[in-house]
């Protein structure tokens, strides 16, 4: 298959909002808190720099590697780079593999040891998120459209591949009357589209989703909730 090439927007909301966590104390040159970060397999390796936190002139080099090779591969968009973050996403596309990826600093003519990733395997590892659902009245039900998101891969022909062409997925649909302010679950199975019988108060209902994986026993975070009046 075939990579889409985008920066995911995950990463960037992750580093703005300081979701790589809080900087540790200072014991060495070496980068700090090495390790992937993963949604829907765009697989991100992140760190934090070690003791030259207040110099602009520090620089990074990335390298990966499947398990079972000798030889570690250099990346060439994160080879002296000054970000935190190296976008891995094309190096790790065989989903069952382990990865490990490194990285070192150079600063002021120093150069760091290396700061290895824990063992990551995308398939298992990667964070699925929540569907997109989309809802339509219909006479006096609700008829509700899952959709999950694509991977960063295209098939043969060009088009996006969903994560469900991965994994067996399953839906799970809750609804809020406003009125009573309680959560009710609906649904919970593979089918995309819901019809959910129910009578909808004048103050209105709203609708949430989650995806299940039965194999790993996991799930993506709740969606958005998607609200539609009364009658």
């Amino acid at each position: 298959m075939m990579l889409k090439h985008c920066f995911p927007g995950f990463l960037l909301s992750l580093l703005l909002t300081g979701g790589a966590g809080t900087q540790p104390a200072c014991h060495s040159l070496k980068p700090q808190r090495v390790r992937f970060h993963s949604r829907n397999f765009h697989n991100v390796l992140l760190w934090q720099p070690g003791c030259t936190l207040s110099s602009n002139r520090s620089i990074y080099f990335v390298q990966y590697k499947m398990y079972g090779e000798r030889d570690w591969k250099n990346k060439a968009e994160c080879w002296g780079t000054q970000e935190f973050f190296c976008d891995l996403t094309n190096e790790t596309s065989n989903l069952q593999e382990p990865y490990y990826g490194r990285v070192r600093m150079a600063s002021a003519g120093s150069y760091s040891g290396w700061s290895m990733t824990p063992r990551f395997i995308p398939w298992w590892e990667t964070t699925i998120e929540p569907p997109v659902i989309n809802i339509t009245r219909v006479n006096g039900s609700l008829s509700v459209v899952l959709h999950s998101l694509n991977s960063p891969y295209r098939d043969q022909k060009g088009k996006t591949v969903s994560m469900e062409n991965y994994y067996e997925l399953e839906y799970r649909v809750f609804i809020f009357k406003n009125s009573a302010k309680m959560e009710q679950q609906v649904y919970e199975g593979p089918r995309r589209v819901v019809e959910i019988e129910a009578l909808i108060p004048p103050s209105g209902a709203c609708i949430v989703a989650e995806i299940y994986i039965p194999r790993l026993d996991r799930g993506s975070p709740r969606s958005p909730k998607r609200c539609v009046g009364g009658a």
